[in-house]
């Protein structure tokens, strides 16, 4: 007899192709055709985030320039410089201002002198504004600046042409003018020799002995628009409000030995006001003193308030993007629901599928991001050459710009990748 062989009557198992994962390669790759299919889309679901990322950037860059111009100014003035003016006079109990009251005389900058050891050098002014200047048939309105010999020295202004009044000039009190370049032009035409010619201050005629070389403009005003003329003169013809025991001024510049001794200055010069005006224990000052370091940190904080405040508002363009990725990412799962239940019927994993609308989103996000840095950049170059400050982009707004568009990009993506990933492939191939 033929053997008979035993036969195995246990069910067969099939065995299922074994799954294979997509590379990272593969999947960008698949993102960006699909991304690149549907261009018009990805460009509108990229704006919020462009839009954030350069308002965030131009802000930055524009704040840091402007704060750094102005420090710059500050510092041309010199960081070891503080100035002393007069105090406010009150009128029905509100303040006129600081310098309104005859509270300074130009002994007291002569005292201060001489007895602040920290104090390298101290000059006195009188300043008034809409002073009409007539040549001519030409009349103006500028500012008249009265002062010693000093000032020009610490103030850094230069003659262009001609010479600052001298010595002599500011004891006699004689009627000599040294003019801004502005100044120059308003009252001269190109042709005309400005040097040895007269010019009217409320009538009287004064002497152009010198012009001074451009200093530009600070904070909006014209540093070349004045006239500088002798504190005397200043004093005896054009203000008239010479005080009992001296010559009034609206204050003095004073310039310490260095940065360091600028705090003690300020306490030896706060001390010697005091006494010289018998102002006695618990009674304010007659006087202002405005250090020039206190100006540049505070003027640095409202600048720094300011960018965040401003910046906050433009980071609210970043979560309006994002959500305009969130709704683009799970429109496009319900329209793409056939094309995913193909894929999973054909062996595309969970992962596979959730990795690709992830990536779809994140490079959405990290394209746009992109756009906006060089945007930014570009607008706050373009801001920094026609305002003329300078060109700043800090790199961390840079990094802030691409780190805030991936993670833009996550959030924005992870619902809806999750969702597809999701997704019965049989209930997907059914869909409409």
């Amino acid at each position: 007899m033929i053997p008979i062989k035993e036969f195995d009557a246990s069910p067969v198992r099939s065995r299922s192709p074994r799954k294979r994962r997509l590379s990272l390669s593969e999947v960008l790759i698949m993102s960006i055709e699909t991304l690149w299919s549907n261009k018009l889309r990805t460009l509108l679901t990229m704006l919020g985030v462009i839009i954030g990322i350069s308002s965030v950037i131009t802000i930055t860059s524009v704040g840091q320039g402007i704060q750094r111009s102005t420090e710059l100014q500050i510092e041309a003035l010199g960081t070891n410089v503080m100035l002393v003016s007069a105090g406010a006079a009150r009128t029905g109990g509100i303040s006129q201002g600081s310098g309104s009251a005859s509270t300074l005389i130009w002994e007291d900058a002569k005292a201060i002198a001489t007895q602040v050891p920290a104090a390298k050098s101290v000059s006195a002014f009188l300043q008034r504004g809409g002073i009409q200047i007539v040549r001519g048939d030409t009349n103006i309105s500028t500012t008249l600046l009265g002062t010693d010999l000093t000032y020009p020295v610490m103030k850094n202004i230069h003659p262009q042409l001609g010479l600052f009044f001298n010595q002599g000039d500011l004891d006699a009190g004689r009627p000599v003018a040294f003019l801004g370049s502005t100044v120059r032009n308003e009252l001269f035409t190109a042709n005309e020799t400005a040097i040895g010619a007269d010019i009217r201050i409320r009538g009287k005629r004064y002497t152009i002995v010198g012009i001074a070389e451009s200093k530009g403009s600070a904070g909006g005003q014209d540093l070349d628009d004045l006239i500088y003329i002798p504190l005397t003169n200043m004093s005896a013809q054009i203000v008239g409000n010479n005080a009992l025991n001296g010559i009034a001024i609206n204050g003095f510049w004073l310039e310490a030995n260095d940065a360091d001794q600028l705090n003690s200055a300020q306490f030896q010069v706060t001390n010697i006001l005091r006494l010289r005006h018998g102002i006695h224990l618990g009674l304010p000052d007659d006087f202002r003193i405005t250090n020039q370091v206190d100006i540049i940190n505070t003027f640095a904080n409202v600048i720094g308030s300011f960018t965040i405040m401003i910046g906050a508002i433009a980071g609210i363009s970043l979560v309006v993007g994002g959500i305009g990725i969130a709704n683009i990412m799970l429109v496009s799962v319900m329209e793409r629901t056939r094309e995913i239940g193909i894929r999973k019927a054909v062996g595309a994993t969970s992962t596979d599928i959730l990795s690709q609308f992830l990536t779809e989103s994140i490079v959405i996000s990290t394209i746009g991001g992109a756009i906006g840095v060089a945007l930014g950049v570009g607008l706050a170059f373009g801001a920094a050459s026609i305002f003329k400050y300078p060109f700043i982009v800090p790199l961390w707004s840079v990094g802030a710009g691409f780190g805030l568009s991936f993670i833009v990009g996550i959030l924005a993506g992870g619902i809806p990748a999750r969702n597809a990933a999701k997704l019965d492939p049989i209930a997907a191939l059914h869909s409409e």
